[in-house]
């Protein structure tokens, strides 16, 4: 009972038991000693030194306890006061030493502490390796490795470090290192006494490998891995079905999917997410549908999926159905549901999720900035800016970017310019995305003098190289207030090739002062961009029309007949 209530973090209710117990025996002391030092704070840890004092004896256990608890919370003095103090040490008592100057970013004093170890075992090293690949040091973790697991009497139980350091250098996208260190264990299929020698690969091996190619988009090496293996373990065929999904070759993630002995959930979630990601939602929602047992992520995978490719409605109807079946929503699965109300511009329902996020969640940055976003672009942007204030802990540059936004496309270009002047004043380094931002809040406010200064201080103060959006943004501060000139200037000499970002704001300022001989320019360019738009024709063909000119307009309109261009039906959106 007091083992069960320790390990639920209850230690009052541990301690009030250990209080009642007609008889202790040093287990029981043991117990409520590392209770009490695997709670955080100093008010447990000295509570848990108190009870080790008052234990009537003591054993290494006992001694091994505090000077672990010490150096997980981060104070080595203690740690080693009682190591050094130890009537009689092991090399659990090392190992908990060590692994506390690697959990505190010590990694010198670990490993100097490792070589003056009377004796190593192989949980030392691998203690010693784990915490170097944790703490980056990977190629100091690989000549530790090789100087003491060279001895063949300590070698038997090292795969565990091999595994570790291969997992480590994978994730770093270190393969060439990982794969050396994979074909220095003995091959595991057959070759010697295996109750002699223990020191081969085991299934972890391989995964671990197969891992590292697939994170580095290998997928052929991770093949012929898998295909050489004796034994394979669910994670096994799941880190080839994931790695084809990344790829995008669903198919062979299929056959492989229905070739696996026994697909898991994590299986199941793969072949969902690789179909969503695909835009192929009907296979998606197939497989969705027939998993034995969904969880969690696999809701938020299709509602994403969904989400992702636009079918708003249908993520809508998953999440509702969700609910009804009783999954609770987590953070993921609101950040993708106001996405959708984003898409839809629904108000009303992006206020309905809002309420949920409050009753369910602590909302996070993604969340928040999600928030900022939608109520921006449903036109309520009091509500944006109320959440944006809400935040008080923690703003991230996509939480300014998206309020600056907002403003920005509500035309509210002095809210926007103060936003991004208090967000310099707070030492936040604005991106790419910020000055896209500021620059169409120009752009609508039309100040052209603040357009250009903003523009040049994104490259001088904070080289930051502008992009093709930048430049649109700039035509169009200069188009809006007439500078036509100087606007057809720039897209001249800007270093980028020109979009339809570009020549459509030249082409839309243009239509507004009547320049009827730069709008076949830009009209032009928009058509050889994309001939199938029927955008730039409407607006030369209603230039021509308001000035009078019946016959320009009439030959714009059989240009379109002629290239078999149609015009789009308009529409619109009644909240």
């Amino acid at each position: 009972m007091i083992s069960g209530y320790i390990h639920r973090r209850e230690i009052a209710k541990a301690r009030q038991l250990f209080d009642e117990m007609p008889q202790r025996d040093i287990v029981s002391w043991n117990l409520i000693v590392s209770g009490y030092f695997s709670c955080r704070g100093s008010r447990f840890i000295e509570e848990g030194r108190k009870m080790f004092e008052l234990m009537p004896q003591r054993d290494c256990v006992s001694w091994n306890t505090v000077i672990s608890g010490y150096a997980k919370n981060g104070r080595m003095d203690q740690a080693l006061k009682f190591f050094n103090a130890m009537p009689e040490r092991n090399v659990v008592s090392s190992n908990a030493v060590i692994t506390g100057f690697l959990l505190n970013g010590d990694v010198d004093l670990a490993v100097g502490f490792f070589k003056t170890m009377p004796e190593h075992d192989s949980a030392s090293l691998c203690a010693l390796i784990s915490g170097l690949v944790r703490n980056g040091e990977l190629d100091m973790a690989a000549g530790i490795l090789h100087e003491f697991g060279s001895d063949d009497d300590r070698k038997d139980d090292l795969v565990h470090a091999y595994n570790t350091l291969i997992a480590g250098y994978g994730q770093r996208g270190h393969v060439e290192e990982a794969r050396r260190l994979f074909d220095e264990i003995p091959d595991d299929r057959g070759g010697g006494d295996k109750g002699q020698r223990r020191f081969r690969r085991n299934v972890i091996s391989w995964n671990s490998m197969m891992m590292s190619y697939v994170k580095a988009g290998d997928i052929v090496s991770a093949r012929e891995l898998f295909d050489r293996m004796v034994e394979r373990d669910t994670c096994s065929w799941n880190t080839v079905i994931s790695g084809y999904v990344q790829i995008s070759n669903m198919d062979e993630a299929s056959k492989l999917f229905r070739e696996m002995p026994s697909p898991d959930v994590l299986s199941w979630n793969s072949i969902v997410t690789g179909f969503a990601q695909n835009g192929n939602l009907n296979l998606a929602k197939d497989f969705f549908e027939k998993m034995p047992h969904k969880n969690l992520i696999s809701w938020n995978t299709l509602i994403a999926g969904y989400e992702k490719n636009e079918d708003y409605k249908g993520a809508v109807r998953l999440f509702s159905q969700m609910q009804l079946e009783g999954e609770r929503p987590d953070k993921h699965t609101l950040s993708s549901v106001i996405s959708v109300c984003t898409g839809l511009v629904d108000l009303y329902l992006g206020k309905q999720i809002h309420q949920l996020v409050t009753k369910t969640v602590l909302p996070d940055s993604p969340i928040n900035n999600s928030l900022i976003t939608m109520y921006s672009r449903c036109g309520a942007i009091v509500d944006a800016s109320a959440v944006f204030d809400e935040i008080k802990l923690y703003k991230d540059v996509i939480t300014w970017n998206a309020m600056i936004g907002g403003y920005a496309s509500h035309g509210l270009a002095a809210e926007a310019l103060e936003l991004f002047n208090l967000m310099k004043r707070l030492k936040i380094h604005p991106t790419y995305i910020t000055f896209i931002a500021v620059l169409n809040a120009c752009a609508h406010a039309g100040l052209v003098e603040e357009g250009r200064r903003q523009f040049k201080s994104m490259v001088t103060d904070y080289s930051i190289e502008p992009r093709v959006e930048h430049f649109a943004s700039l035509v169009d501060i200069l188009g809006r207030q007439g500078q036509l000139k100087e606007a057809i200037h720039l897209i001249n000499t800007m270093p980028l090739k020109p979009d339809k970002a570009v020549w459509g704001a030249l082409l839309g300022a243009c239509r507004i002062h009547n320049n009827v001989q730069l709008a076949i320019v830009a009209a032009d360019a928009l058509i050889r961009l994309e001939p199938e738009s029927s955008a730039p024709y409407v607006l030369l063909y209603n230039m021509y029309a308001n000035l009078g000119q019946w016959d320009d307009a009439e030959s714009v309109r059989v240009l379109m007949e002629e290239k078999n261009v149609k015009k789009q039906a308009g529409y619109s959106w009644v909240d």
